[in-house]
């Protein structure tokens, strides 16, 4: 059974393993040993903010999914909360066996508990298949998303 708590610091190295398993996340991360400070002190930001929620799936013990959900307070829709789902991933060994349905399934169930009126991801244009799994979840491409890498 797939259990989830929230991460902690010593977690970093399995979850950043995850991030970096893939053609895209090989060119962002940077998994090595030890591991950049970079990842904890971004680490110890999501923890101490309540906002935030690094979020892992557990299997038999092991890490095999990460997720962060943050809420965030918007004036539009009267003042709504909406919660954000990134850095979604599941580890290699464990794909296709409905870890990241379950993931995306508790990030919804968070953000219902808070009260958010809407929930929302992103999703890199060539990740076609994430586009499609998010799309079989029920999340539909409303809105063009654009970004800036500074």
């Amino acid at each position: 059974m797939v259990t989830f708590r929230n991460a902690m610091a010593t977690d970093l190295c399995e979850i950043v393993q995850m991030l970096a398993d893939d053609v895209l996340g090989q060119e962002r991360e940077r998994y090595e040993n030890p591991l950049p400070d970079s990842y904890f002190d971004a680490f110890e930001s999501i923890d101490a903010d309540r906002n935030n929620e690094l979020i892992v799936a557990c299997l038999d013990g092991q890490i095999v999914g990460v997720q962060q959900i943050t809420f965030t307070p918007y004036l539009t829709h009267q003042g709504g909360w909406r919660a954000t789902i990134e850095g979604v991933r599941t580890a290699a060994s464990e794909r296709g066996k409905g870890i990241g349905s379950k993931l995306i399934q508790y990030a919804i169930d968070r953000a219902k508990a808070r009260g958010c009126h809407i929930i929302q991801l992103t999703t890199d244009k060539k990740r076609e298949d994430s586009l499609r799994f998010y799309e079989r979840l029920g999340f539909t491409a409303t809105h063009e998303g654009l970004k800036m890498k500074l």
